[in-house]
């Protein structure tokens, strides 16, 4: 089983902190999902919550501890390594599991993360 190709351009894409190529790796009607708020975010609502978080940080990286292919899509396991524009770094372990549909693009991504580690960058 292969990694799906929409793997490497969405992490590229989110380190670049290039809103609009992470965007170009969804499908329209994907979903975001995250466990510390089981809310189900569209599109549009994840690419704010980018946005919002690359204009408050100096530097992000996804810095990957696993990426497989599983059925369906991949699996990813990765550190969130922040640096806030006050110089303060944050990190924050997460899992994520991911569709890929038929068309090659994101359809469903589920994300488990603890966002306490995070709070500094929204305050």
């Amino acid at each position: 089983m292969a990694l799906p190709d929409v793997a490497h351009r969405f992490l590229d894409a989110l380190n670049a902190g290039d809103v609009e190529a992470a965007r170009a790796c969804y499908h329209p009607d994907a979903e975001v999902w995250h466990d510390f708020d089981g809310v189900t975010q569209t599109v549009d609502e994840n690419m704010h919550l980018m946005a919002v978080m690359g204009n408050r940080a100096s530097r992000r990286e996804y810095v990957i501890r696993r990426l497989e292919p599983i059925e369906g899509g991949y699996l990813q396991q990765h550190t969130l390594e922040i640096t806030t524009l006050a110089g303060r770094d944050l990190r924050a372990e997460a899992v994520a599991i991911v569709q890929v549909g038929a068309d090659g693009l994101i359809s469903r991504l589920d994300e488990w993360i603890n966002p306490a580690p995070l709070a500094p960058l929204f305050e």
